[in-house]
């Protein structure tokens, strides 16, 4: 669905992107993450046909953003990091006017603005000014006004920053009912525990390279170079020598307090391996678990820091 090939910008001699190549699956949630100045922003206006790369290519729907950027624009909602709002109007007067730029009919508008404010959770405050709006409502309506076109692609530059927690969590949830919907969404955001929970692939740019793509186990798998795992048995002092007999495990000790054995042994070891081999030195288990990482950690460990 987004697709882009060698994609080059230069701001005179600095390079924002490095040829990089995106590849958005259609239904796919993308998290596109990054430090500031990697060049995700740069990315994102050049595929809603803002800004033209200065080499490569960048396809939405098949579609060129070199020529085709009026059929890229009927095909995309986009949503920027930060969207002025006509603060006078009303809820419904403001999807009404952007319905209207679409060239929607006043018959078919009524039910579309209806139908986009129960999305969003803003039909109780259709009738108020935008200017009386928390924070949160705003950026639900901003989202409604990215979806009166119905677009096949969402294009969202933090769409939760500066939200308080319940307006985030308002966010994620009407971005999985979208994607239930059969939307396709590029998602950029800094806040990495959040992206880990609704989408399905990630892309890491840093300094205007993709420096990893893929599904979260694959970005996951990049990032591990070993695997943690706690366990219980029923004599955890002596789980800790007898797992130490394995190759693969490179250290195993108990966790403060006693809690649990901590275990630090190589991705590729599997766990029913390691459990037969406890089991047949006379060990009971009570809990075994891989500890997975968190987006958090790949980032850090897959990035170095560094900025234009």
């Amino acid at each position: 669905m987004i697709r882009t090939v060698a994609l080059r910008k230069t701001y005179g001699g600095v390079e924002a992107l490095r040829g990089i190549d995106l590849h958005v699956e259609a239904g796919d949630m993308y998290g596109f993450i990054g430090p500031n100045g990697a060049g995700k922003t740069t990315t994102i206006r050049i595929l809603t046909t803002l800004l033209e790369p200065t080499s490569g290519e960048a396809y939405v729907d098949g579609r060129s953003v070199w020529k085709h950027k009026q059929e890229i624009r009927g095909i995309i909602g986009y949503m920027p990091d930060s969207f002025g709002v006509y603060r006078d109007m009303t809820v419904t007067e403001y999807l009404h006017f952007f319905a209207a730029a679409y060239g929607i009919g006043p018959k078919e508008r009524t039910g579309l603005v209806g139908g986009l404010l129960e999305l969003t959770d803003l039909s109780y405050k259709q009738d108020a000014l935008i200017d009386t709006l928390s924070r949160g409502m705003q950026q639900r309506l901003g989202l409604a006004r990215t979806l009166v076109h119905d677009p096949k692609v969402l294009i969202l530059d933090e769409p939760a920053s500066g939200l308080d927690p319940r307006a985030r969590i308002e966010i994620r949830e009407i971005l999985k009912e979208l994607q239930r919907m059969g939307k396709t969404i590029l998602l950029s955001s800094h806040i990495l525990s959040e992206l880990a929970e609704v989408c399905n692939r990630v892309g890491i740019l840093e300094r205007g390279e993709l420096v990893a793509q893929g599904s979260l186990d694959e970005i996951m798998a990049m990032a591990r170079n070993e695997a943690e795992v706690w366990l219980r048995t029923t004599d955890d002092a002596r789980a800790c020598v007898v797992a130490r007999e394995l190759p693969e495990v490179a250290s195993a000790e108990l966790a403060e307090g006693n809690k649990h054995v901590v275990l630090h042994l190589g991705v590729d070891l599997d766990l029913a391996k390691l459990s037969a081999h406890l089991v047949e030195r006379g060990l009971g288990i009570r809990y075994l678990e891989r500890q997975d990482l968190t987006l958090e950690q790949v980032f850090m460990t897959l990035t170095k820091g560094l900025v234009q």
